[in-house]
């Protein structure tokens, strides 16, 4: 990930857009990308500062309050399906994806494999 650039810079790019002259040529003339030039003008007008917002982040895990439920399912149906595991959580007002399910149940080393016995 690139960090950002300078408040500096984007304070004399934004000045420059403000006096009046083009994006475009305020873009040719700092370096900078034209849609820079925009979203810093663009970010300015609405919040009256050019500093960059915050990069990155974590997102905090949907299923992660269901774990118990999860497992207590899974324990008990020999059958489960993701799918309809899925449907279960959307009874209880969990919306997630078929996906969001398949990758937590990764993450915590949970299975539910039908046949387990299998060679």
């Amino acid at each position: 990930m690139t960090r950002a650039l300078s408040n500096d810079l984007r304070e004399r790019v934004v000045a420059a857009v403000v006096s009046g002259e083009s994006s475009r040529s305020v873009a040719a003339r700092f370096g900078v990308a034209v849609s820079s030039v925009v979203k810093w003008s663009q970010r300015y007008r609405t919040t009256g500062s050019v500093a960059p917002g915050k990069m990155g982040g974590h997102r905090r895990r949907v299923l992660e309050p269901h774990r118990a439920f999860i497992v207590e399912r899974i324990n008990e149906t020999s059958n489960l399906t993701l799918h309809r595991l899925k449907d279960e959580l959307a009874a209880r007002g969990v919306r997630v994806s078929h996906n969001a399910v398949w990758q937590f149940l990764r993450r915590e080393g949970l299975s539910f494999k039908k046949n387990a016995v299998r060679p």
